[in-house]
């Protein structure tokens, strides 16, 4: 595979899809598409687990994707998945199997990152990205709302209606009854009442639509006369009267409908009907653009080293009020200490040395609540907050390493024991012990080495004789890690060199 060419795989609750584009000057050409009709929101059951069959499929499909990702390196590929996958509540155990058939890492991200990388994917579609555009995207599970300018992002919502989920609750074996549509379009009109005030104080230029619902919608309208290049609400009201005239969709007789479509066509319908209604809308234009493209693109930011989540990193430093001077001593003696044991993570496009990083910079942002147990505060900013371009996964991840940078160890005792994060975990926590001063000494003169069953922290004697606080919250440190079945030891030694200064 030559390195222009990178994919993304959109894991939606209706379909999987699977994109390959080719770099050419920083923009990105498509090259090749696979969808496949999963229907994963439909094997979802009333107590949020996933049924065998819908597995089956989503593995199936999986796998057919696998053949055609041959020879891609892992940095050229992002699969990501939406709403299903955030609420089922057996999605952990399915995502090994899954992972396991793709071949490659898979991201959960939440709602609003869904709606983010969406608004990226169609303002690359724009005729005039620099108009305020109200962008609705209707999935198989949720539906996300931005407002956005010039690829910028004003709004960000994701609401848990979508296409599958309606269509099975308001249309059971197709049936087309007036007073079921008008129950889906109350039920989402209810939903949307939750945003539609505060989109319509911020305003837009145009209504664009992406995704399959808009996209079936508009070509059903444009087939059958009902619109010219939009959809608007005079097509769908005409079309809501041919649906109910047709009573079912085995009656429907519609050119420009597609058999994977169909059976989600009339929740798409409803919501798109509501949507119209509570946002006040005449016409809605339609972009190719949606959540896999924004992914590519978000993904080529990554490959250029314009990664988002250093610019979110930089955004939570300022709104916590971080203090930086003293992040940047913890985050370069933790990150000192990590390449002494992991000399690969110099590579600035590490993984893990880049998650070391941002939880050196990050780990006290939970004094902003209070000081007391700080560090439970920083993690759960880091496990609930929107965080642009940082998947639920890698919020979970950055999450548990600063949780665990004090306190008991206990609380992260279920990290897989064979993972990288404990020395992560050991790196950030000595780190902020040889900075509790929280002067500006620099790199302190210590080595941590690995030993027989664990690590050995080699400190220089008479810096160490010279701190007696530090030497007695080591001493603490170590019964710590002996207390979940590690070993940490601590010895001094005359003239030891700084941390850093051999690995630099």
């Amino acid at each position: 595979m030559t390195q222009e060419l990178i994919a993304a795989i959109d894991l939606g609750s209706n379909s999987f899809r699977l994109q390959v584009g080719r770099i050419v000057n920083d923009q990105i050409y498509p090259l090749d598409g696979i969808k496949e009709p999963v229907r994963l929101a439909a094997g979802l059951s009333s107590d949020k687990l996933l049924d065998n069959d819908a597995q089956s499929r989503a593995l199936m499909a999986l796998q057919r994707f696998n053949e055609r990702l041959g020879g891609f390196s892992p940095d050229a590929v992002r699969a990501v998945a939406t709403n299903t996958l955030r609420v089922a509540k057996n999605a952990p155990e399915f995502l090994i199997r899954a992972e396991h058939a793709l071949g490659f890492p898979i991201e959960v991200i939440a709602g609003r990152e869904e709606a983010r990388l969406i608004y990226v994917g169609v303002a690359h579609t724009l005729p005039d990205p620099h108009k305020q555009q109200l962008v609705v995207d209707i999935g198989g599970g949720s539906t996300e709302f931005i407002i956005g300018k010039s690829f910028e992002p004003l709004m960000l919502e994701s609401l848990y209606m979508g296409c599958v989920a309606f269509s099975l609750r308001y249309f059971p074996g197709g049936r087309i009854e007036k007073r079921a549509m008008k129950e889906a379009e109350i039920a989402a009109r209810r939903e949307l009442q939750l945003i539609a005030h505060s989109y319509r104080e911020v305003g837009w230029e145009e209504a664009v639509g992406s995704s399959g619902s808009a996209k079936a919608l508009i070509e059903i309208l444009q087939q059958n006369g009902l619109c010219e290049r939009a959809i608007t609400r005079e097509g769908l009201e005409k079309l809501r009267a041919i649906l109910l005239k047709a009573g079912s969709l085995d009656r429907l007789n519609l050119a420009g409908t597609k058999n994977d479509r169909l059976p989600v066509l009339l929740g798409g319908f409803t919501i798109m009907s509501a949507v119209f209604r509570e946002f006040g809308l005449e016409q809605m234009l339609f972009s190719e653009g949606a959540l896999r493209l924004g992914v590519m693109y978000d993904l080529l930011g990554r490959y250029h080293h314009h990664d988002l989540r250093d610019a979110t990193v930089s955004a939570f430093i300022e709104r916590y009020k971080v203090d930086l001077d003293q992040a940047i001593q913890v985050r370069a003696t933790a990150r000192a200490l990590f390449l002494e044991n992991l000399p690969e993570a110099e590579d600035p496009d590490h993984l893990d040395g880049r998650f070391l990083s941002w939880g050196g910079l990050l780990h006290e942002i939970g004094i902003s609540i209070a000081h007391s147990s700080y560090h439970k505060h920083s993690a759960y900013i880091l496990a609930n907050a929107d965080m642009p371009g940082f998947s639920r996964m890698d919020q979970g991840r950055l999450a548990r390493i600063v949780l665990a940078h004090r306190g008991k160890l206990a609380r992260v005792a279920s990290i897989d024991p064979k993972s990288v994060d404990w020395l992560m975990i050991l790196c950030l926590r000595l780190a902020v012990v040889l900075h509790r001063a929280r002067d500006d000494r620099g790199l302190p003169p210590v080595r941590l080495r690995s030993s027989e069953g664990g690590y050995e922290l080699v400190c220089d004697e008479r810096w160490l004789a010279g701190l007696p606080l530090t030497a007695a919250i080591l001493e603490d440190e170590c019964a710590q890690w002996a207390g979940i079945g590690r070993k940490l030891s601590v010895r001094t030694e005359p003239a030891v060199l700084p941390v850093g200064i051999l690995t630099s």
